[in-house]
């Protein structure tokens, strides 16, 4: 008896040892894991604080947390202006089943959940909570859930959303502690990260604005300063698209004299409304503006469409004092990531740079001009006083002399003689008239000088100067707002001439007849081709229309391309400035 007794005393002692130690073993076992964990959670740390670019920093902070808590699925969602996500990163989903899934998330159910109250969840069974929507098709499945909201400065920038942690486990508050932590120390990163890219975009402004200074100063051409003002800003921005559009002809509408980036040559030349357009509301505004997607901005109501591909643009006017001389405007493809205002505010200063490069190329011109303007104007009055008055007096002579001619032969090449008089008279009439364009002032400017800018514009697309021929009362009888189609429609086909036509030679004509403004566009080129897109020329057929008039175009009697605009206008009168000419009438006052 006594014996067993104490066997059994013995026994239980041991016992309650053996237990003892189990549960301390347990609990170093836990408190190494803990520390394990937290040695993890300082790498996790360390790991992300390292990173200064923001896209690698984002996906540093998702790919740390699924190792953190041990998850097999993690994902990053940014907030953007509008509460809704604006970028999704996920970690554990295979390209191929994410392409399946469909477009990412915009933040309904679950993940809306975080952003309309950004405080820690966690959650058992994921559909269980009243704002779960359900998976869409070809997701994987998931149950265990845990969202940590991140914090910028104290403002929500996103979530880091965790699921099905591994094993078949749920989430613990030990998960949600680290995850927190993790959360904390990703906002410090995050911030430190917009310092580090803050710093830099403004450290490649500088270098831009030096660069762009250089060549100012250098005295180079304005064209050249533009292409490196649109070619800096465009890389700067992260933008597949640059353009400066600048004011046609001293009217409304604009056209984009310099394209750089993808797809550039059909936009380069374009002419665009004033009103109605994108670039023109940048305009008006006076400061930069931004849309996420150009195609359907409300703000452009008029014109073909121009940016197909195209998305998130920013449009930033040229200003010099309170004068807008152009747009400069930068687009991203469709898709990509929104302009930001951070993003515009430094293109004020860099558009106002390219402002600068007009209005100091504006004003060598004009120096340049005055050197020329005593020897145009003495070669002008020679033209006049001299060669007109005797190849008038010739022609005259040589009409007066037809009837006393009784060989028919004879007496049509006289007719044909005074028709080559009349013609070399309206020439020459038009080169003194080029010689004095410079003479007046820009708010002076009629029709005449306005059509004769527009075809020296082209001239620097084109290759060569096309020739011009003007005759009537352009600058008498042709309304202000049917002037300003004019000389959009002058534009946009020699721009259609220089990106389509392959031309050699382009003349312009425009003539005042009959109570009839017509513009006749002809060129050497290839043609118009069978497949090309009819944007452009529905344009210059919509302008005519709107006036009463009409828009043909047509194969050349010797190849190339032959474009007749015609608007009605007021008829042609007489008046103190109306003599009578060799053929008709000479207009003497223009």
């Amino acid at each position: 008896m006594s014996e067993n007794s104490t066997e059994t005393g013995g026994q239980l002692p041991a016992l309650r040892l053996d237990e003892r130690l189990e549960e301390l073993q347990a609990r170093i076992d836990t408190v190494r894991g803990r520390e394990d964990r937290l040695r993890s959670l300082l790498e996790a740390v360390l790991a992300v604080g390292r990173e200064l670019d923001l896209p690698h920093v984002l996906r540093r902070i998702v790919e740390t947390a699924v190792v953190l808590v041990d998850a097999e699925y993690g994902a990053l969602g940014v907030i953007g202006d509008d509460d809704k996500l604006s970028e999704f990163l996920t970690v554990g989903v295979p390209e191929e089943q994410a392409l399946k899934i469909g477009p990412v998330p915009s933040g309904h159910g679950i993940l809306g959940e975080l952003i309309r109250n950004p405080e820690t969840l966690r959650l058992p069974e994921l559909s269980a909570h009243p704002a779960s929507h359900g998976l869409p098709e070809n997701h994987p499945p998931m149950r265990t859930f845990l969202g940590v909201p991140i914090r910028v400065r104290n403002v929500a920038f996103g979530n880091i959303y965790l699921t099905e942690k591994r094993g078949g486990r749920e989430f613990d508050a030990e998960d949600e502690t680290l995850l927190a932590t993790l959360a904390v120390a990703a906002g410090i990163a995050i911030e430190n990260a917009r310092l580090y890219k803050k710093a830099r975009e403004g450290q490649r402004w500088m270098e831009a604005n030096a660069e762009v200074v250089s060549e100012l100063l250098s005295g180079a051409d304005e064209t050249p300063v533009l292409e490196l003002i649109v070619d800096r800003g465009r890389h700067i921005l992260g933008a597949d698209l640059g353009v400066v559009a600048l004011p046609l002809g001293g009217g409304t509408d604009l056209q984009v004299m310099i394209a750089v980036g993808v797809d550039a040559e059909s936009h380069r030349g374009l002419v665009l409304p004033g009103e109605g357009s994108f670039m023109g509301s940048a305009t008006a505004a006076g400061r930069p503006i931004i849309t996420s997607h150009i195609t359907s901005d409300p703000r452009v109501t008029v014109g073909p469409p121009r940016w197909q591909g195209l998305g998130p643009v920013v449009a930033v006017p040229m200003m010099a004092g309170e004068k807008a001389r152009g747009v400069l405007m930068f687009a991203r493809k469709e898709g990509s990531a929104e302009f930001t205002e951070a993003e515009a505010s430094p293109l004020l200063g860099f558009a106002g740079q390219a402002a600068l490069a007009l209005e100091l190329a504006e004003r060598r011109r004009g120096a340049e001009q005055l050197v020329l303007l005593e020897d145009r104007d003495r070669i002008a009055r020679d033209l006049h006083d001299l060669a007109i008055q005797r190849l008038f007096a010739t022609g005259m002579t040589l009409q007066s002399a037809v009837r006393f001619v009784d060989h028919p032969e004879a007496s049509e090449r006289l007719v044909r003689a005074v028709d080559d008089l009349d013609e070399t008279i309206k020439i020459i009439r038009s080169t003194i008239f080029g010689l004095r364009v410079h003479e007046s002032g820009r708010a002076a400017q009629g029709l005449r000088v306005r059509i004769s800018g527009a075809v020296a514009q082209a001239a620097r697309t084109l290759g060569f100067t096309p020739g011009l021929s003007m005759e009537g009362l352009i600058d008498t009888d042709v309304p202000a707002a049917v002037a300003d189609d004019a000389v959009a429609v002058l534009a946009e086909a020699l721009s259609n001439v220089s990106r389509h036509a392959k031309a050699t030679a382009t003349g312009v004509s425009c003539t005042v007849a009959s109570g009839t403004l017509t513009i006749t566009v002809t060129d050497n080129g290839s043609g118009v081709p069978a497949g090309c897109r009819r944007s452009g020329l529905d344009n210059l057929a919509v302008r005519a229309e709107r006036h009463g008039g009409s828009m043909d175009i047509h194969p050349g009697p010797q190849g190339g391309t032959r474009l007749v605009w015609r608007v009605p206008v007021a008829p042609a009168r007489a008046g103190p400035g109306w003599k009578p000419g060799l053929c008709g009438h000479v207009d003497s006052g223009e």
